[in-house]
């Protein structure tokens, strides 16, 4: 579903800020949304996420020399921002064209080596900050066009691992692999049940016969590299190492509850036992969901994404007083199925499965009450479920 104005205006931007239309093309990746499985995709667990019909807007076209261009409609206040593929280094300057930067740095380094630079133009409808991953919509876009304008023979699913390996190694944010996969591999209408361990999936079919998907944004920004993602990550590592010294196991996602449970008494540390505890339980929390979305439970799909928040909450310790005042709020309102906070957390947004004649209520009563009791707005936004990245 490509927003034609979306379109147009990449387009026209493009022959505004760089005087020419020629051999120009334009692209769509879109953003994500995580329905269940949160901070399992670095631990060897299963995620459900879904490619959304919002995402990443872009024009590009080869030059002749070693320059690169971009140009974002969203930031147009920092007008061109050039460098050159002599230039590949991260730095503050670069701003958010660090993040294409870095895809090019990686294709590089898999012996991918372009000859010449390009001109590039973005334009997203994402919004910023709101943990529907902007930043894997954006890299997995520049993947994208990269193969389509230099012929490189790479996958889609390559160009997942390409867009987390230049996050990780480029950008500094430890991200697993869920963002970049549920982007490149989207499939309207379907969620994508990833096993992150061994990056088997399948696609489950989303029926919501009289309901919709609403993300509520908190418009509390976050930012990953800067918060407190990476030292979850550590301390789920250090869990696994003391753990794997008495089970054979490779990474937390290979326990199941009653593993845990019966070994939890080798992690020692208090707070160390209750982030490894989410990572196992919401690892079975999603393969129960998208069995109870088979089974056409939804109500089940439902009481599982409360779980998964209030373990975020409590034993995880991601959400605040945001999150928490959205979610919270919503499971008051009869006709909300299921609801919780999607993404890294520390803000950003929640996602809902909210009955159609319950839609309205929600968002006033949500709404209202978010502000009450935190100063500001929440903004709502009804998404459909969309496919991959694509030439528009």
């Amino acid at each position: 579903m490509i927003d034609q104005e979306m379109k147009k205006a990449v387009l026209d931007n493009f022959e505004k800020v760089f005087g020419s239309n020629d051999n120009v093309k334009a692209y769509f990746a879109p953003g994500r949304v995580n329905l269940i499985g949160e901070h399992t995709d670095y631990n060897g667990g299963h995620v459900f996420p879904c490619a959304l019909t919002i995402g990443t807007y872009g024009a590009a076209a080869r030059r002749n020399d070693r320059k690169m261009r971009f140009y974002s409609v969203n930031q147009d206040r920092l007008g061109v921002v050039e460098t050159s593929l002599d230039d590949l280094n991260p730095s503050d300057k670069a701003g958010w064209t660090n993040y294409p930067k870095g895809v090019v740095w990686a294709f590089e380094k898999r012996g991918m080596r372009l000859d010449t630079g390009f001109d590039m133009v973005i334009y997203g409808n994402i919004p910023n900050g709101s943990g529907l991953s902007s930043s894997a919509s954006l890299e997995v876009l520049t993947g994208f066009i990269l193969r389509d304008i230099y012929g490189f023979d790479t996958t889609n699913q390559d160009l997942a691992l390409i867009g987390q390996y230049s996050e990780n190694n480029y950008n500094g944010c430890n991200c697993g692999i869920m963002d970049q996969f549920a982007v490149a591999m989207g499939r309207e209408g379907s969620a994508i049940f990833l096993d992150t361990a061994d990056l088997s999936f399948e696609y489950a079919p989303i029926k919501l016969d009289g309901a919709k998907i609403i993300i509520a944004n908190t418009n509390k920004k976050h930012k990953l590299t800067d918060s407190q993602y990476n030292a979850r990550r550590s301390t789920c590592e250090a869990a696994l190492a003391i753990l794997k010294k008495s089970l054979d196991i490779k990474s937390l996602g290979d326990l199941t509850i009653e593993e845990f449970e019966k070994n939890k008494h080798l992690l020692e540390d208090p707070d160390m036992q209750k982030k490894a505890k989410h990572a196992v339980y919401e690892n079975q929390r999603t393969i129960q969901a998208v069995k109870a979305l088979k089974d056409g439970d939804i109500n089940r799909f439902g009481e599982l994404m409360r779980q998964s928040h209030e373990s975020l909450r409590d034993d995880y310790d991601v959400t605040g007083v945001e999150l928490d005042t959205l979610a919270e709020e919503a499971w008051k309102i009869p006709g909300v199925i299921g609801s919780r906070m999607t993404g890294g957390g520390f803000g950003g947004c929640t996602v809902s499965i909210v009955r159609d004649e319950a839609i309205e209520e929600f968002k006033k009563t949500v709404g209202e009450n978010y502000k009450k009791k935190i100063g500001y707005d929440a903004t709502f936004y009804t998404v459909e479920i969309g496919g991959g990245p694509e030439v528009i």
